[in-house]
């Protein structure tokens, strides 16, 4: 896997660290499982998280296109979007986000708060989008204008999750396998959250065995994220080499996506609670709080043993947006 062929640019100091849970494991009486965290959260830029990973390498195209502005789409509360404005803001690049109302949510705090008030500190241009719009279509679409004006416009869909996009989580896949070998460890199942596909299939193209990733849905329904990851991952190995990944090599669990993507669920308020109460640590109520959700019922039904490992993908100024729901 030599990804020293891609454009790329630095947006965080790596490796992130790997830490250990112990109170949540002393909470939840653990024999015969421990749990670890890789900590993505702790990105310096933007608030942090993983997109910053996938924009190392889709900035870096778009830079070596010559590009000077750079268009995404998202949902409102997009990660995503929000650490497209401030890595575009640090490489000089004008930024342009698509924004779908995606979550049937009216009250102020989702509105204007969290990533919505970071996306204007930032200087990004915001273009709010009713819900079921293609926001691709018109990210797009908005590229024509902009080529008309003279600009040179690259377009990113939803989460960053193209090919390029998840060499970022193929990157990962080879820091987290470095990190097991100076830490005398060997996780059994590496689990995150699955939105738009893109750390799982990254993790899947780049780690030595697929079948040890493991995601939590929160966006699609299981039989489309299934297919969606398997489609990405394979897309992602293309770029890199490797053989093609098989049905069984992708591993999605669908017991915590709840009603809706970002409507909150009983386990996930818990999930968020008992980490931040336990460990002093936050994560998102969109992503990552439904997926250690997932990590948490799996370790107490047993289904989950042995050493695991969490990925935190930030997210955490979603919180702010979602203070209705914690009150």
């Amino acid at each position: 896997m030599n990804l020293d062929a891609f454009p790329r640019i630095a947006l965080f100091d790596a490796p992130t660290p790997i830490q250990r849970l112990e109170r949540i494991e002393a909470a939840l009486g653990l024999s015969g499982a421990r749990l670890f965290v890789k900590r993505d959260d702790l990105m310096g830029l933007g608030g942090g998280g993983n997109k910053l990973r996938k924009l190392e390498f889709l900035l870096g195209a778009a830079i070596e296109q010559g590009c000077d502005t750079f268009v995404t789409t998202g949902a409102r509360q997009s990660n995503h979007a929000r650490l497209s404005a401030a890595a575009a803001a640090r490489m000089g690049l004008a930024a342009e986000l698509m924004l779908t109302d995606t979550v049937p949510r009216e009250d102020p705090a989702y509105l204007h708060n969290g990533n919505q008030l970071l996306d204007g500190l930032f200087g990004a241009t915001v273009h709010h989008l009713p819900r079921g719009t293609d926001a691709l279509a018109a990210a797009h679409a908005r590229a024509e204008v902009l080529t008309a004006e003279g600009r040179k416009p690259y377009v990113v869909g939803s989460g960053g999750s193209s090919p390029v996009g998840a060499l970022g989580y193929a990157s990962c896949a080879r820091e987290i396998q470095a990190q097991e070998a100076e830490l005398g460890v060997r996780f059994g199942t590496v689990t995150v959250a699955n939105g738009s596909h893109g750390t799982h299939a990254g993790l899947a193209a780049g780690i030595d065995d697929p079948r040890r990733v493991l995601s939590f849905t929160v966006l699609a329904e299981l039989a489309e994220a299934e297919r969606g990851t398997l489609a990405l991952a394979n897309e992602t190995r293309a770029l890199i080499g490797g053989t093609a990944l098989e049905a069984e090599d992708i591993r999605i669990d669908g017991s915590q996506r709840g009603e809706a993507y970002g409507i909150p669920t009983e386990a996930m308020l818990a999930a968020v609670r008992l980490m931040a109460r336990a460990e002093g640590l936050l994560i998102d109520p969109v992503y990552s709080g439904k997926a250690f959700a997932g990590v948490l019922a799996g370790l107490r039904e047993g289904w989950l043993r042995g050493d695991v490992l969490f990925v935190m993908t930030g997210g955490t100024p979603g919180l702010y947006a979602y203070q209705p729901a914690f009150s």
